[in-house]
């Protein structure tokens, strides 16, 4: 088994096989989303032909939607699986969120949560797509003032119960509507079922990945965790690589990758954040220039999907700094040509 190969294929980092961002998106269940700019890049470089007018028309028509879901931090899910996703990881991540605000000395007492969230609504409504200055300042003419702190934790509850989601697409600023008018109804799921659609997308997606990997991506109870790869039945199996055991489903990519090829991954990526080890493509003494401790994400080059250097996105020029190999800038043009060519499309 070679173990990057394979994740390169299934991550659709190599030979992708989709063309719109609302495949990418809907194939890999979950993308993280953190950074609002580069979250288009992570979907993008996913694609055929990358295209920042496809994902915005996308993300636009609520088709791609973002909001606080696993981990307490943001993802991309697609429209489809939008209300059994909320469904299957809410509960939890209401109760984590509590947890925070706990550990803030914030309390919000049942009455303020409800009056919040009516003008919240309201201001959603009456606007369709706003940005959280709009909301300030729907509360300072209902002479409410509250900070920044406080009112993202009304906001993110609002999320989690299914009342806010993404807006349209602005260039930095993120935006809310109302979920009710941005995503279409669906039939609700009974858990089991959404666990196990959820389960199947993490593997097919991230293979080869650990049960350990997929509790720390999801966010999910260990038990949850073991109950998704038991309702995929024969679906999946498991191969030893250097002592660890890996899940792959029966449909896994094998074929297709080419040496050679340079990545310009953006911070928070999937490449990464799908795993809690991630030494199989990252140097263990080079961890720190990918992540730190706090959980922060660093831009970085892959080389045949092994992490060697950093690159700076939001620069007009290719600006890149390698730390386990030498590479000059004209090895990888054709990877940030790809990058320039998406930011003017």
């Amino acid at each position: 088994m070679n173990p990057i190969a394979i994740r390169l294929l299934n991550q659709q980092l190599i030979a992708p096989r989709f063309s719109k961002p609302t495949e990418v998106v809907r194939y890999m269940g979950a993308m993280q989303a953190q950074e609002y700019r580069m979250m288009r890049w992570a979907v993008a470089m996913r694609t055929r032909k990358p295209s920042h007018k496809a994902f915005k028309q996308a993300y636009d028509e609520g088709k791609i939607i973002r909001l606080h879901l696993m981990r307490g931090t943001w993802q991309l899910v697609c429209a489809e699986d939008y209300w059994s996703m909320i469904d299957l990881f809410a509960p939890k991540a209401i109760a984590v969120t509590k947890g925070w605000m706990s550990s803030n000395k914030i309390s919000i007492p049942d009455d303020e949560l409800i009056g919040v969230r009516d003008i919240l609504i309201q201001t959603a409504a009456d606007k369709r797509s706003v940005t959280k200055e709009d909301f300030v300042l729907a509360l300072t003419e209902r002479n409410q003032q509250m900070d920044d702190h406080r009112l993202s934790y009304h906001i993110r509850m609002a999320e989690l119960t299914g009342v806010l989601c993404s807006g349209d697409l602005l260039p930095m600023k993120a935006t809310y509507a109302l979920a009710a008018d941005k995503v279409k109804p669906s039939v609700k799921m009974k858990r089991d079922e959404a666990l196990a659609q959820f389960t199947k997308k993490y593997f097919q997606s991230r293979q080869p990945a650990t049960l350990e990997d997929f509790i720390w991506w999801s966010g999910l109870n260990v038990s949850d965790c073991r109950r998704g790869i038991e309702l995929l039945g024969d679906t999946i199996h498991v191969e030893k690589w250097r002592g660890r055991e890996f899940y792959l489903t029966d449909d896994c990519r094998t074929r297709g990758f080419r040496k050679g090829k340079f990545l310009l991954i953006p911070p928070y990526d999937e490449y990464l954040i799908s795993y809690k080890s991630r030494d199989i493509v990252l140097p263990p003494e080079y961890r720190h220039r990918a992540h730190n401790n706090s959980g922060i994400f660093q831009p970085i080059i892959a080389y045949d999907g092994i992490i060697c250097g950093n690159w700076s996105p939001y620069k007009d020029e290719c600006q890149m700094e390698f730390f386990n190999v030498d590479y000059t800038s004209e090895d990888i043009n054709e990877a940030w040509m790809g990058f320039q060519k998406y930011k003017l499309t």
